[in-house]
């Protein structure tokens, strides 16, 4: 019962006001006696501290021969730290009602730790012990590894997951970007516990370390348990450089055969990064063409006056090493070739012309008004002062936010068209059996594992 009652106070916990007019005055940049720098929001709403916490470096740091390694490393951090065991580590976190989790993504390791503040020396020891002793343990570790490769296969039979998969390695051939996060069913298998340790020597340190907590503390307290779960970690990461990237195969469109319905459909190509001045118009851009739901172009050509698929969309992704426009559609195989040719239509359409008065007034109006929709709760706080650390977007940023997109005019979108969707040719994967078919490559599903 009293688990039952600490759990939904936790949940209560996470539904925090939106964000006032001014974070300036709100965000406390904090070093600690360690030197180590934190942002904290002061929140009293209830007695919790949430903290999310990121690690430059990612899957991108694989080995190239053993993509994945990053990913099982990140699953088996709570698995048992110092000297307690998987059973004994999430006993202890259960006990407090403490969430701890941390995943992988592409340029960084991610971490989140969620508790009630009575429990916050527990939960910060367990977050300490996590990093700074990661027990590997052989039982853990080949659980984990069953739980990924069955993961891996059920991706291998998931239309998008494919398209997505074989996009990024076309894309980015010989190159971090282009392999697998999740790994390959040969590669997981290969993976040894010493590799396990040696990308986490490599990649958990201070150096690379970025951290945001929100919650009922004082600045003096959140350093406190900031050097206690951080401070005994090695000052320096030793990261392999990620070169810079542009992705490759323009204007391909290559088919995965497989025996379904409907064709995924995912397209992509160069876009701009988040630290490229034109981003922000870019990001304005995308929305009118496919980033806004139900008013974007692509949704109202495609669904609305066709009906030719439920969704289709268009985004800005921004890696560390490469700046990427990307979208996708899921239709009828009888549809596919027509619902690509209205996309590539439409991306030439907004490049050749850009938007009309209408479309980037109310553009504009819709992602200001969203915004505080990032903010309201705890932990949409902590992940969104993170990112924007990960980011180097400064710590003012949340206040400037909204002042750029409102001065972004019709010439800037035009400008930024004219820089990435003027001559887009995108690398387009086709999974299913599109009728018809592009010559220019078929393969079947199989391939990466």
């Amino acid at each position: 019962m009293n688990r039952a009652v600490i759990c939904a106070a936790m949940t209560v916990a996470l539904m925090s006001a939106a964000p006032t007019p001014s974070w300036s005055a709100k965000i406390e940049r904090v070093v600690t006696p360690a030197g180590i720098e934190v942002w904290h929001v002061r929140d009293n709403t209830l007695p919790m501290l949430s903290m999310e916490f990121g690690f430059v470096g990612g899957s991108a740091q694989d080995p190239e021969e053993k993509p994945g390694v990053t990913n099982l490393m990140a699953s088996l951090l709570d698995e048992g730290a110092g000297d307690l065991d998987a059973r004994a580590f999430q006993e202890r976190l259960e006990a407090g009602a403490i969430g701890l989790s941390f995943s992988a993504q592409r340029d960084a390791l991610r971490g989140s730790l969620k508790t009630l503040i009575e429990h916050r020396e527990q939960a910060v020891a367990l977050l300490q012990l996590a990093l700074a002793e990661p027990r590997f343990d052989a039982e853990a570790v080949e659980r984990v590894r069953a739980a990924t490769l069955a993961g891996i296969r059920r991706r291998a039979t998931n239309p998008s997951d494919i398209a997505g998969e074989r996009w990024f390695a076309r894309a980015f051939p010989n190159h971090p970007y282009g392999r697998p996060s999740y790994g390959t069913l040969e590669s997981v298998a290969a993976i040894t516990v010493d590799d396990l340790r040696a990308m986490h020597a490599r990649m958990v340190a201070r150096s690379n370390l970025k951290i945001a907590t929100i919650g009922a503390l004082e600045a003096a307290d959140v350093a406190a348990l900031v050097d206690r779960a951080f401070a005994a970690l090695p000052a320096k990461a030793m990261l392999t450089p990620v070169p810079e990237a542009v992705p490759q195969g323009a204007g391909e469109q290559n088919v995965v055969d497989m025996d379904v319905p409907q064709t995924v459909i995912t397209f992509g190509g160069a876009g701009l990064k988040r630290s490229d001045p034109d981003f922000i118009p870019a990001f304005v851009l995308n929305h009118i063409l496919g980033g806004g739901s139900f008013s974007s172009r692509l949704y109202r050509e495609v669904r609305e006056k066709r009906g030719l698929a439920y969704s289709v969309y268009s985004y800005l992704a921004p890696l560390d090493r490469a700046g990427l426009f990307m979208g996708g559609v899921s239709t009828r195989n009888d549809r596919a070739a027509e619902s690509l040719t209205i996309i590539l239509e439409e991306i030439r359409r907004i490049a050749d012309t850009g938007p009309t008065a209408e479309e980037l007034a109310k553009a504009k109006s819709y992602l200001i008004g969203s915004y505080a929709l990032r903010f309201d709760t705890s932990g949409k706080i902590a992940e969104q002062l993170l990112q924007i650390q990960l980011d180097d977007l400064g710590i003012d940023y949340i206040d400037r936010r909204n002042s750029l997109i409102e001065a972004v005019s019709a010439d800037d979108v035009r400008r930024a068209a004219a820089r990435f969707l003027a001559d887009a040719k995108p690398l387009v994967m086709l999974v299913g059996r599109p009728k018809p078919a592009p010559s220019i490559s078929v393969s079947a599903p199989g391939g990466r594992g």
